[in-house]
């Protein structure tokens, strides 16, 4: 009499085939998702360390100016022609070097001692889902300064009615942070504008002497 063998079935290529494709479908789940946070991500984390250098620097400056109350003569002078126009301004170096190296001093200070920043918001505004913003669990952004912070004086002139001119004397701020997520990690680097002196001046424009213009440059390319 013939015996009938039974074979077992083995299922280990279909498990095999299976978790491949488990596997495969949990990493372009993961790959999307990571595609679609990230730019949300670098937004909120950009705006955190802009908002962050912002407040100190403004901080710093405002009460620098506060102390020193310089006035537009302290940076520079106007000379007139024999008609009482103007007709050059000469800028002074002690003035501008003076100031630009003390607010770089007192920002690069400050910004060390403030060490870094967080803040926490919830994972949904990380998407574009406006039915899912300021919902789910909490991610938290960090911000910290990268090397110095670089401070030039600037000049510029600006129409002002019929036949009028102001020329302002401003303090340029480059700063670099850090900001960073759980998943990611960006460098910002943000610019700031303060305008220290201003004045108005009937006529044309007059000349300048540029070492405003081409004083030193910024530390942050």
């Amino acid at each position: 009499m013939r015996r009938i063998r039974r074979h077992r079935k083995q299922p280990k290529n279909k498990i095999c085939i299976l978790l491949i494709l488990t596997v495969t479908v949990v990493l372009l789940s993961l790959f999307r998702t990571e595609c679609a946070l990230r730019p949300y991500a670098q937004l909120q984390a950009e705006h955190f360390a802009e908002k962050t250098a912002n407040e100190i620097i403004e901080k710093t400056v405002c009460g620098y100016l506060e102390k020193n109350k310089y006035k537009y003569n302290d940076f520079a002078c106007v000379l007139y022609d024999s008609s009482s126009k103007a007709s050059s301004i000469e800028t002074l170096p002690y003035t501008i070097n003076k100031v630009q190296s003390e607010l770089t001093l007192l920002i690069n200070r400050e910004l060390e001692q403030s060490g870094k920043k967080y803040t926490d918001i919830p994972l949904g505004t990380l998407t574009d889902s406006f039915l899912l913003t300021g919902k789910g669990p909490k991610v938290r952004i960090r911000v910290a300064p990268i090397g110095v912070a670089s401070v030039e004086l600037q000049s510029r002139f600006e129409d002002s009615g019929i036949n009028q001119t102001v020329h302002k004397i401003s303090a340029v701020i480059r700063v670099k942070m850090s900001s960073s997520t759980p998943l990611y990690s960006f460098e910002v680097v943000s610019k700031f504008e303060f305008v220290l002196a201003e004045s108005v001046l009937v006529g044309s424009v007059p000349n300048i002497v540029p070492y405003i213009l081409e004083g030193s440059k910024p530390a942050l390319q």
